[in-house]
């Protein structure tokens, strides 16, 4: 036991494949530890060594979380609640964490928390505000927002974003939803510039 507790660090997240090399009845000790609160079962397989603070415990980090629970680093987490940043108006919270990957689709509950795992050919290593704009419209018809609503605003504001990053995010990453609305509201914005 004291061989395996020694490979545990508070904070982290462990997959028990990452564990058992550390014991010859890992299960049974993962049994003791969970009983004593040194980890916490996440989901099959899957345990978090809980870190605390003068709050009490410390979830873990959702990014961390994902890595251990895909076994890779090759993905995008995302908020829709980040799209309410774009300034287009949009008030909607929603309960859940997109994970843009190329293993599992799904959802999954992690730690209490729900995460929609959505199989994409590609995405990017870092969020931009035009690619969040592009990543709106391709999930426009599923977000419970005014459609019409969004449209007008993006009309009024299209010219806030980088125009270059924006047509190369659409290009790249858009869907057939996001590349033709994009092109309406930037032909007629051009027309009347």
């Amino acid at each position: 036991m004291n061989t395996l507790f020694k490979h545990i660090n508070q904070g982290e997240v462990y997959r028990r494949s990452d564990l058992e090399y550390y014991s010859t009845a890992i299960d049974r000790q993962l049994a003791q530890l969970i009983k004593g609160g040194k980890l916490v079962k996440l989901n099959q397989g899957l345990y978090y060594a809980p870190m605390q603070s003068k709050f009490g415990v410390v979830p873990p980090d959702d990014h961390l979380l994902v890595e251990r629970f895909l076994k890779d680093e090759d993905f995008l987490l995302i908020s829709p609640n980040v799209f309410n940043t774009l300034g287009l108006g949009l008030t909607q919270l929603y309960n859940t964490m997109w994970v843009y990957n190329h293993k599992r689709k799904g959802e999954f509950i992690l730690n209490g928390k729900s995460f929609d795992f959505k199989l994409k050919n590609s995405f990017p290593q870092k969020i931009t505000r035009e690619y969040l704009l592009v990543d709106l419209l391709n999930n426009f018809e599923s977000l419970a927002e005014d459609k019409k609503n969004i449209v007008d605003k993006l009309t009024r504001n299209v010219l806030s974003f980088n125009m270059d990053t924006l047509m190369k995010a659409t290009q790249q990453y858009g869907n057939g939803t996001a590349k033709r609305i994009i092109k309406l509201i930037v032909r007629k914005v051009l027309q009347h510039a």
